[in-house]
């Protein structure tokens, strides 16, 4: 058995959520500005900036508005965009200011944020001087950090020395993709950027590293479990006597102690962790299910299950039946059929259903064939748009539409000169616009009806009409930039008024948490706020919600519950659907990390499930669609 402080080279505290594990940050940044302040000191702080610690930073503004004074406090910021002026969307000094600055008491001579004005040549000296500032002060006595997908700390980018100091560097290939949304296209996305060095990060006195969301899973575990290297900045952590990483469970997700802890301890073996166990031990040796032996249970830290259950065989059949019974044609519970092991209800039949879609297009990509075959099978489906996705349209579109507009209008004898200076206007504003400038109102609604006019042509390939869509248009979406609003009372509100009037036997909702742009995240969250509102009602109580995954994962075969087949036509079908996006094929605006088409990553993963299942030694399928239930 592994010994779980050998495996973990730097300290770890996970909390359930993201925002219990910001609030923990935010308290010993307080904690020690407040013990600073006693001892008639300055208290300095090194800063990042990013998704990771706004949550942070909204605690800090709510303990000042109860009494935290940050007079004493002296921040210096990781990192700044070059060449980038302040007052820019992407800035880290607005950001900055929104965040934090602008709503606590620290003086502004007291922040020091990279300048991405300067002149090229002044920016060593600058560098130069900022570090001399830090040493002056004795150092930073907290450094906060997130972590980027190459593992970078700061934008110490792969390659980067423990001993670099603050300077200029070239931004990763992959840094510049995870910025794209922020800049609405990887081509606006400045190429250099200056950082704290990783010598200066590591003189700190104190570290806390946070990361949030299943995404940062794999990195996470390189950061805490794998070898130092300069190709994984974050590892020099590891080198650190005072660095403490804090996690959310999912971002802990692949930790050995959490993805397979039968290896570091003993474990109570509930049903969950046995199926969860026995999936990895197949995966690990290549074996299906009904194969398994007590010597490669005893080889791989799981005899114990063998001493509770008596022998390989019992363990197997046990969880090939619970795999087995996840596999259903029937979506919407099958009529007339014993459902003592399917997972959902024969009864009522025929259901009313409401696909949550938190893009104008995820319904299709995510669960088209599933919503093909509810259709088919005769029960009520309304898909609901939870935002209008018009930030995420090309330019070029909104013209070749105000174009069609202004041809229309003369075509059918409608005013020419009202559809020609609508279209003049349209043009001369996009051409107006500069890099990671906002669109003007018009080209927003432009693109909004381009992406409602595609989700409605995919309801009718799968064959709702167009009263069972519904566009909720959640105002937090509604800022024009990637950056959206908080999730108020008001988005709530719209959920449970649909809920309400639709009363529907199953809710699908996205639970792709993974989503980089954080749209699903924010969407699922109203969603289970305005569930929890509804439980009590009587007809809620016959509601299962079932939760898809998107375009960036898929769930693991330990966690569905519900695995969806889909025949080739039916494959083909679901294609079709996501075509009818038109704005979103061939290049999507943001496509995150992977430059496939949805399409192709949709089909992949829904081959590589029905792969997956097949290696476990159950049927084999063309295609699986999976569900989780969400139990509340």
């Amino acid at each position: 058995m592994l010994d779980q402080k050998d495996i973990e080279k730097i300290p770890v505290k996970t909390f359930p959520s993201s925002e219990l594990a910001s609030t923990f940050v935010a308290n010993e940044i307080a904690n020690l500005i407040k013990q600073k302040a006693l001892e008639g000191k300055p208290c300095v702080l090194g800063l990042a900036t990013g998704s990771t610690p706004t949550k942070v930073y909204a605690e800090l503004v709510r303990l000042h508005q109860q009494g935290l004074s940050f007079k004493n406090v002296i921040t210096f910021n990781l990192d700044e965009y070059y060449p980038m002026q302040p007052n820019s969307l992407q800035s880290y000094v607005r950001f900055m200011n929104e965040h934090l600055f602008n709503h606590i008491d620290i003086p502004k001579g007291n922040i020091h944020i990279p300048d991405g004005t300067l002149p090229k040549e002044k920016v060593a000296d600058f560098c130069k001087e900022y570090d001399n500032k830090i040493a002056k002060l004795g150092g930073i006595d907290l450094q906060i950090l997130g972590v980027g997908r190459t593992g970078h700390i700061g934008f110490n980018e792969p390659g980067s020395s423990e001993r670099s100091s603050t300077r200029m560097i070239t931004l990763d290939q992959v840094t510049r993709i995870d910025a794209a949304s922020d800049f609405f296209s990887e081509e606006n996305v400045p190429k250099k950027a200056i950082t704290m060095g990783v010598g200066t990060i590591l003189h700190s006195k104190r570290i806390v590293m946070m990361a949030w969301g299943e995404g940062k899973g794999p990195i996470i575990r390189k950061a805490v479990e794998g070898p130092v290297t300069d190709q994984i900045p974050s590892t020099f952590l590891q080198k650190h006597p005072n660095t403490l990483v804090v996690l959310d469970e999912a971002a802990s997700s692949q930790l050995t102690a959490v993805k397979t802890p039968w290896l570091v301890d003993s474990c109570v073996w509930t049903d969950r962790l046995i199926r969860k166990a026995v999936v990895w031990l197949c995966q690990q040796i290549k074996k299906p299910i009904l194969k398994l032996t007590n010597h490669d249970y005893m080889e791989h830290g799981m005899g114990d299950i063998i001493t509770e259950y008596g022998s390989a065989y019992q363990v197997n059949i046990k969880v090939f039946n619970d795999l087995q019974h996840t596999i259903t044609g029937w979506p919407g519970g099958k009529p007339n059929a014993d459902d003592k092991h399917r997972p959902e209800r024969a009864t009522p039949f025929p259901k009313k259903a409401i696909i949550f879609s938190p893009h104008p297009d995820d319904d299709v990509i995510s669960m088209g064939g599933t919503f093909i075959r509810l259709v088919d099978q005769k029960h009520e489906v309304h898909v609901a748009y939870q935002t209008s996705g018009n930030i995420a349209v090309f330019d070029e579109d909104a013209i070749r539409f105000a174009d069609f507009v202004r041809d229309f209008n003369d075509s059918f004898g409608f005013s020419r000169e009202d559809g020609l200076k609508f279209y003049n206007k349209v043009v001369q504003d996009l051409k107006d616009k500069k890099p990671g400038d906002l669109d003007t109102p018009e080209v927003l609604q432009i693109k909004g009806l381009i992406r409602r006019g595609e989700a409605k042509a995919g309801c009718r390939s799968a064959g709702i009409p167009d009263d069972q869509a519904h566009f909720l248009d959640m105002p937090f979406y509604e800022t024009g930039t990637v950056k959206k609003k908080p999730l108020g009372e008001e988005d709530i509100e719209i959920i449970v008024d649909l809920i309400t009037k639709i009363k529907p036997h199953q809710i699908y909702a996205a639970g792709d948490l993974s989503d980089p742009h954080g749209t699903h995240r924010v969407c699922l969250a109203a969603i289970f706020q305005a569930v929890e509102r509804l439980k009590h009602e009587p007809w809620m109580k016959d509601c299962y919600v079932w939760l898809y995954r998107g375009a960036w994962q898929e769930w693991d075969i330990d966690q569905i519950e519900m695995a969806v087949p889909l025949s080739p036509d039916e494959l083909m079908r679901k294609r079709r659907a996501i075509f009818k996006h038109q704005s979103q094929k061939d290049s999507a605006l943001f496509p995150g990390n992977d430059k496939r088409e949805f399409w192709v990553r949709a089909e992949d993963r829904n081959h590589a499930t029905a792969e997956a299942y097949n290696q476990l030694g159950l049927a084999e399928y063309e295609a699986i669609e999976a569900f989780v239930r969400y139990k509340f």
